[in-house]
């Protein structure tokens, strides 16, 4: 496990060139796919249900690759990419915790959008709260998240799952 309760967002950026925690440590995406800018806190011992937390945030800029596709005329932050940034979070958390192998979204057991990301936004704020660890031939973490945008919270997540596999050629 690592030591560090925070990540930069050159840190994220390591992680997804597996340079963070090891050649074989499940990785963020890279370029436009990484959602997140930086880390504010983890540990393996918080959040509702004692099992860990994260706390990340994503400066929004009016610039943002997909304000200029995502509507034309009508721009907004795609929901999916929220909810993949929970997914991405997920993950790190595992290799955080020394988890090896690739890390693959498994699902989401319920998700509410209750608001928007738009271009004169600030920040968007992702809370995760880990429900689960599983470490056996399969491992496994779930987590419940919300995404607040400027300190309003506009979608939440029951659930996310990821698991960390060494081989994906059956997946």
């Amino acid at each position: 496990m690592s030591n560090a309760n925070s990540f930069s967002k050159e840190e994220l950026i390591a992680c997804g060139h597996a340079e963070l925690f090891g050649k074989n440590s499940p990785r963020l995406p890279i370029d436009n796919m990484l959602m997140i800018d930086r880390i504010v806190k983890i540990n393996a011992d918080g959040g509702e249900f004692g099992k860990g937390e994260i706390v990340a945030e994503l400066d929004i800029d009016p610039k943002l690759w997909f304000f200029g596709c995502h509507f034309e005329n009508d721009p907004v932050m795609p929901g999916c990419l929220g909810l993949d940034a929970m997914w991405q979070l997920v993950g790190f958390f595992l290799g955080w915790e020394g988890a090896e192998g690739k890390g693959r979204a498994l699902g989401v057991g319920e998700v509410k959008f209750t608001g928007q990301v738009l271009p004169d936004a600030k920040k968007v704020t992702y809370k995760l709260t880990i429900k689960r660890k599983v470490y056996r031939k399969l491992t496994m973490g779930i987590a419940d998240a919300t995404m607040e945008v400027d300190g309003r919270e506009i979608y939440s997540a029951k659930d996310l799952k990821v698991g960390i596999f060494t081989d994906t050629s059956s997946f």
